[in-house]
Parts: C-alpha cells; sequence; structure tokens
C-alpha cells in the first residue's frame, strides 16, 4: 500500500483484516499526517495490531521485476531498500477528471489545481453551465458535493430572482480505520502553526459507559475553544462511531452554538453521545468561577451553623 494518508490508511486495515499480508509505505515520518500526532499513534497502534507493516520516513523511487518478483524501491535514510509484493495499491492522492466533456471547445478554464474553474456561485465562464464535486473542488469528499448540488440547483432554478453562494465555512470530515477519526474545524497542530490562540478540552471514551458495555472504551473527543470563551474552533474524535458523534459539533459551530449549550442539552443514557457532553463538562469545570464557589461555599457553612 503506498500512501499513509485516510485512504491508504483505511485499505491498509481492511485488507489486512482480510487475510492480506500488507506494508504500507509513507514518506512522511507518520501515517495520516494531516491529523494531530496523537491521532496518528492511535491509528498506527491499531493498524499495527491487525499486523500492517507501516514504515514511515520512506520514499518510493521506482518499481522493478528482478527473477519473477515484483519489488518497490524506496528510500530511507540515503540507502534503498527492495519492497517485494503481489499487488500494488496507490493511494497518494488523486486529480479530478476534467477531460472528456468538450471544456476545451467551449473554452471554460481550470484553475491552478486542475480544476473547473466557477465563481462563488459554482457557475463556469457560461452561467448556465455549473460544476460541483471532485472537478470544482476544494473539496473531494461526497457530502461536500452533496452541499455544492444544492447551491447548484437552486441557483440554476432561481437565480435570476436570488442566488447563493456556496458556504464552506463548516466542512466535516472521517477516516473509517479502527478507531474511525473525525475531525471539523482546527486541529490543534493547525491553530499552532497558524499562531491562533485557544485552549485543549478532552475527554477520554474509555470513561464511557457505553463504550465500556460494548467493549470499545478507548478514543478520546478532543475540542479546541476561543481562550476563556465556549465558542468552538474545531474538534478531532476518534474512536467508535467518531464520524456520528461529529455531527453535533458541526451543527454547533454552523450555527454558533457553544459548549455551554451542548452541556445544557439532555443526551440519552447509555450513548455515545453522551462524550459529547462529558467533553463539554470538561471544559465547564475547567471555567467554574472559583471565587463564587468560595463564597458558596462560605454561605453554606454559616447555614449549615
Amino acid at each position: 500500500m503506498l500512501g499513509g494518508g485516510p485512504i491508504g490508511s483505511e485499505l491498509a486495515q481492511s485488507f489486512a483484516r482480510l487475510g492480506s499480508e500488507v506494508t504500507q509505505v509513507e514518506m512522511a515520518p507518520r501515517i495520516m499526517v494531516r491529523e494531530d500526532p496523537e491521532v496518528s499513534e492511535l491509528v498506527a497502534e491499531s493498524l499495527l495490531a491487525d499486523g500492517v507493516r507501516i514504515l514511515t520516513g520512506h520514499q518510493a523511487v521506482r518499481v522493478e521485476v528482478a527473477d519473477g518478483e515484483k519489488r518497490l524501491i524506496v528510500q530511507h535514510a540515503g540507502a534503498e531498500l527492495a519492497v517485494p509484493f503481489d499487488e500494488l495499491l496507490c493511494a497518494v492522492g488523486r486529480s479530478p477528471r476534467v477531460t472528456g466533456y468538450g471544456l476545451e471547445e467551449l473554452g471554460i478554464a481550470l484553475t491552478p489545481r486542475r480544476t473547473i474553474e466557477t465563481n462563488d456561485y459554482l457557475q463556469t465562464l457560461y452561467p448556465n453551465i455549473y460544476a460541483v464535486g471532485d472537478v470544482a473542488g476544494p473539496f473531494q469528499f461526497t457530502h461536500t458535493a452533496a452541499h455544492q448540488a444544492w447551491y447548484a440547483a437552486v441557483n440554476a432554478l432561481f437565480g435570476r430572482f436570488k442566488r447563493f453562494k456556496a458556504d464552506y465555512s463548516v466542512i466535516p470530515w472521517a477516516t473509517f480505520t479502527d478507531p474511525e477519526v473525525a475531525r471539523v474545524g482546527l486541529s490543534e497542530t493547525e491553530a499552532r502553526e497558524n499562531g491562533i490562540p485557544f485552549e485543549v478540552t478532552k475527554y477520554g471514551i474509555d470513561d464511557l459507559d457505553r463504550a465500556i458495555a460494548d467493549g470499545t472504551a478507548h478514543g478520546f473527543v478532543k475540542v479546541l475553544t476561543v481562550p476563556g470563551k465556549d465558542k468552538i474552533l474545531g474538534v478531532t474524535i476518534v474512536g467508535e462511531h467518531a464520524g456520528d458523534l461529529l455531527a453535533e459539533y458541526v451543527l454547533a459551530m454552523k450555527h454558533g452554538l457553544g459548549l455551554n449549550k451542548i452541556l445544557g442539552t439532555i443526551h440519552t443514557y447509555p450513548t455515545m453521545a453522551e462524550a459529547n457532553k462529558y467533553a463539554a463538562g470538561e471544559w465547564k469545570r475547567a471555567h467554574a468561577p472559583q471565587k463564587l464557589l468560595a463564597w458558596v461555599q462560605k454561605f453554606h457553612d454559616w447555614r449549615r451553623g
């Protein structure tokens, strides 16, 4: 398996669980490099437990056949190594297919990323031709394609009366490894790299009753907030059904709801969804009004005599 991103990791684990001997080759120092290091570590541990051989820091150089054996030649620490294989799967990114549609004949331009150039309303050079999905970018997710399709359809039907700009302000995604990884907004690494102030609140799913009962007591919910406030900047969830749990935070970020609103919402017991409420509770405990609590304690001490 060439590639250590989400798709490469999903396929590596899937084939390993189906009985294949899998070697995953990634040139970066860790797999799933877009996520925080602790996320990569948890996923890597799971892949290793399933028998996947992970070669990070190994750059693919070429493929050759020697003595009837197919080999992937990789470079690591200045030396070349041969990785024998029966089948090679490449998951190193993809480019949209923009040929065969007649774009050249129409003069419809492409962006530097080789996607179809559109305006904010998803119109091409011709206002009656719209583009959505991978060919339009900037995201390569099925759910963002469906999201764009709504804007394109409404603008095409009613654009002469009112048009809507495609909104990419809150985009979630998930990686369907075991454990699942789901994220929306900023990661801790991205916030640090961009100099964005933040606070981190983390809740370990190993403490959740439903996860313990189901034998899936691993992973965490990590929420980034504006310092001193409950406004959510980003959420990363690792664990069983992480993609499903993330939806509550996507809704909150989309409509400007903070952790206090999540904490004040009843979550059914025992469910995995309680992890979101408990994460909000961790934030609340860290921001409890200590001076007020001290006065409350004095008041009740006085009442008890």
